[in-house]
């Protein structure tokens, strides 16, 4: 009787296996490092040549011989700036703040009631209502401009807050993004709300609302960025220089018959820090509530 003894099969050196990752992956994850730092250097130049040509003379900004940055630094760019009197910059970067600011407040309470109401209350007309309002997002802005101008001036609201603001208090864009992130929000939180006695008044706020700041914090940004950079509307409401918006004032240091070049650049300079910081600030909440609303992909 012979007996077989089992084959054994020797491993293979662990040293000859095929490794993970290896040169290949190293390689891939420098690439992407070379790539990352060439994008952020060309995102980084247009900030460069505004700071740069914000604390330069004209003579500077326009002058064949290019310097890295000016010898003569000129910081009194920056009392001219508020201290001119053909131009109210102070008053503008504070109009446009309280007008952004109040705008992102009001579209957001418009638009999500709005969005709400559409997703959530039960009505026979509903999906007809829901697409008068993406009906709205064909209409071209020039045809609606001249009614809603001569509206607004026969309302006695050119050259004030009102004018500025409450024309653009609905977005349909923003009403169809709400009512897709509502459409996804769980019905089990507001089931136990009705329960609890709460109608849809009562839900939203209570229980809608505080669990969806994410989103809110989303949309105030798009907004409060739409807002602030609002030029033709304020330059037909705002005809007085007191009531000039910042991209209003940015636009009178450009004339037919002069250019200042480094107000221009010191002013744009003051205008964009309000929305960097918002960004900066907000970002988080931009990117995951975007990700909320239903849309992706």
């Amino acid at each position: 009787m012979t007996t077989t003894t089992p084959e054994v099969r020797e491993s293979a050196p662990s040293s000859d296996r095929p490794r993970r990752g290896g040169r290949g992956s190293v390689m891939s994850s420098t690439g992407l490092y070379i790539a990352t730092a060439i994008a952020g250097f060309l995102f980084l130049i247009p900030f460069y040549l505004l700071i740069r040509n914000a604390l330069s003379t004209d003579a500077d900004i326009t002058g064949e011989n290019w310097k890295f940055f000016p010898t003569d630094v000129q910081w009194g760019n920056i009392g001219e700036l508020f201290t001119d009197e053909t131009v109210p910059f102070g008053q503008s970067l504070w109009n446009s703040a309280v007008v952004a600011t109040l705008h992102t407040v009001g579209v957001l309470l418009v638009c999500s009631l709005a969005g709400y109401g559409l997703a959530r209350i039960p009505y026979r007309h509903a999906n007809k209502v829901f697409y008068a309002v993406l009906g709205t997002l064909m209409v071209p802005t020039a045809i609606t401009f001249v009614p809603s101008f001569v509206l607004v001036s026969s309302l006695g609201w050119v050259d004030t807050y009102r004018g500025l603001i409450i024309p653009g208090l609905f977005s349909g864009f923003t009403c169809f993004l709400f009512r897709q992130y509502f459409l996804g929000f769980p019905k089990e939180l507001e089931e136990a709300a009705r329960v609890d006695g709460l109608g849809y008044w009562g839900a939203y706020w209570r229980i809608v609302v505080p669990n969806s700041l994410n989103f809110f914090a989303a949309m105030a940004t798009i907004t409060f960025i739409n807002g602030w950079n609002s030029f033709l509307w304020p330059l037909v409401i705002g005809q007085d220089p007191s009531s000039w918006t910042v991209q209003v004032a940015l636009s009178n240091y450009m004339t037919n018959q002069t250019v200042v070049f480094h107000l221009i650049f010191m002013a744009t300079a003051f205008s964009i820090l309000p929305l960097v910081f918002v960004f900066l600030f907000l970002q988080r909440w931009l990117v995951q509530g975007i990700a909320q609303t239903g849309i992706k992909g």
